[in-house]
């Protein structure tokens, strides 16, 4: 029995060899707790003893989905599910007083940043405890709806801002199915059963329905702003919301945040709203992760180890299907 799993291992080792091929670079094969509940580290702390306030911090990180994100070789997480998971955390140590949520996302599928605005909302509600979100990249789209839930919003002066708009995105081989000599036949029960699918040109009719969905989200969309970004007039509020994006000084003067800064500036804040003089800053992660400071990444692999080999497969290739969404596209990878 030793014996075939020490060959079984070898001939894991060589195939790791081969796929990563004959580069400088180095592997490492760690062994993981089977706990695999959040950890809290404490990643920054003020001067002083006895301080048991803490502001915590929380990631919102590349594309929002409803979804278990993996690449091929890779078993990743439900941004979703993480990001409610930690709220959780927060929300039952009373020693956290804010929150600081480090925003960095393009945006994504409307179902996901409606959940997580709305799980950001009922935090505050039943806790009362403040929440500053911090743009340290991007808040686009999704990322822009998910930040109006927060008390205010401060964005590195490098960072992108806005993108509010919906969009659907499909499209048709038919012209090419065509060509090659290739028919398609779907027996359905109604005529709009296999809307949007790439086998066939949109119809009219089609197109109109989409549309209709698109708007009624689009508006959802204009409503969450409005009601959080009280200060934005009416008119104003329609020119902001044509899809455009901002630099953090345009979207400052357009009253679409509150402040231009840093992280650092986000934690101060978070502390003022909290009436805290001093604290700790934590980060939640999957047990692990090395977390030396607070610009660390929180987030993590399922199995709370990063692979031995990532290989990413593009969004368009590993989406479901069409999906509509809150996304500002040219920000994916």
């Amino acid at each position: 029995m030793v014996k075939s799993q020490t060959w079984l291992f070898v001939q894991l080792l060589t195939l790791i060899i081969v796929l990563t091929g004959c580069n400088t670079g180095a592997f490492q094969i760690e062994l993981i707790p089977a706990d695999k509940e959040l950890k809290e580290s404490r990643v920054q702390k003020d001067k002083g003893w006895f301080i048991t306030d803490k502001i915590a911090i929380i990631d919102v990180e590349g594309t929002m989905e409803n979804e278990r994100q993996s690449g091929l070789l890779q078993a990743g997480e439900n941004p979703v599910s993480v990001f409610i998971e930690k709220l959780d955390k927060a929300a039952k140590d009373p020693d956290v007083k804010a929150i600081v949520l480090r925003m960095d996302s393009p945006g994504g599928t409307v179902v996901a940043a409606d959940i997580m605005y709305h799980s950001l909302k009922e935090f505050k509600r039943k806790t009362k405890k403040p929440v500053v979100v911090c743009v340290t990249g991007m808040a686009c789209s999704g990322g822009y709806y998910l930040a109006c839930a927060g008390d205010g919003i401060v964005a590195q002066p490098s960072s992108v801002i806005g993108n509010i708009g919906t969009i659907f995105q499909t499209f048709s081989i038919e012209g090419t199915m065509q060509k090659i000599g290739v028919k398609t036949v779907a027996i359905k029960s109604g005529q709009l059963k296999d809307i949007g699918s790439p086998l066939h040109n949109l119809s009219e009719q089609e197109k109109e329905v989409l549309e209709g969905i698109i708007k009624e989200m689009f508006q959802q969309f204009v409503s969450i702003v409005r009601e959080n970004r009280k200060s934005i007039g009416e008119q104003k509020l329609q020119e902001l919301t044509d899809g455009r994006v901002f630099t953090a000084k345009q979207a400052l003067d357009e009253k679409l945040i509150d402040k231009t800064g840093y992280l650092e500036d986000g934690i101060a804040w978070a502390k003022e709203l909290a009436n805290v003089d001093k604290a700790k800053v934590v980060i939640y992660h999957r047990p692990s992760l090395y977390t030396p400071n607070s610009y660390s990444s929180a987030s993590a692999s399922a199995a709370g180890l990063e692979p031995l080999i990532n290989i990413d497969l593009p969004d368009w290739l590993s989406s479901g299907g069409s999906q509509f969404l809150y996304l500002w596209q040219p920000g994916l990878e």
